[in-house]
């Protein structure tokens, strides 16, 4: 279920929770955030392709395309039997930031995504049909579960994809993880 906790950036402390959609909305959008509901399509399952995907959600793409000028639209798709499932996972885990918003869409399955604003913590367990766009130079973390299950459309303003440049902050390790969430 897509869930947002708002913590304080030195106790742990939760200042607010919701799983109400236009309450999540809401509350992001306060802090520059975009969240949205796009819904699924019953025709994605876990073989299906990069082209397939993208194909599928098309109108919605061509919409974020023309709105943020993005280069490129790619998919990640993460399952239990990945290879490099553990070093993507510690990767994704440290505090970093971009130079360009981070999109993405939860075509299946589940992601937590955690943002630093304002000496706060808005993590947001991202669903099936859930859009995210964590706005450039935001610091934030993603835990995606030590057994990972989901499939996400990307989108990007920078041709080399995803680049991240760390914040050497630990702060990642003192909010829940995915499995606590």
């Amino acid at each position: 279920m897509t869930t947002l906790k708002v913590f304080t950036d030195n106790n742990n402390k939760v200042l607010f929770e919701t799983s109400n959609k236009q309450e999540i909305a809401n509350a992001l959008k306060e802090v520059g955030v975009m969240y949205q509901e796009w819904g699924t399509r019953n025709t994605i399952t876990t073989e299906s392709t990069q082209e397939q995907i993208l194909q599928a959600y098309q109108p919605e793409i061509k919409k974020l395309v023309e709105m943020g000028g993005f280069l490129t639209t790619d998919t990640i798709n993460m399952r239990a039997d990945h290879p490099q499932k553990t070093e993507l996972r510690a990767k994704f885990l440290s505090e970093h930031t971009h130079s360009e918003d981070e999109v993405r869409f939860f075509v299946r399955g589940q992601g937590l995504f955690s943002m630093h604003i304002d000496n706060n913590i808005y993590s947001v367990m991202c669903c099936a049909g859930d859009l995210i766009s964590v706005p450039a130079n935001t610091p934030h973390w993603f835990d995606m579960g030590e057994e990972p299950n989901f499939t996400c459309i990307r989108m990007f303003n920078n041709q080399d994809g995803w680049v991240a440049k760390y914040t050497g902050s630990e702060i990642a390790k003192n909010y829940p993880n995915f499995h606590q969430f």
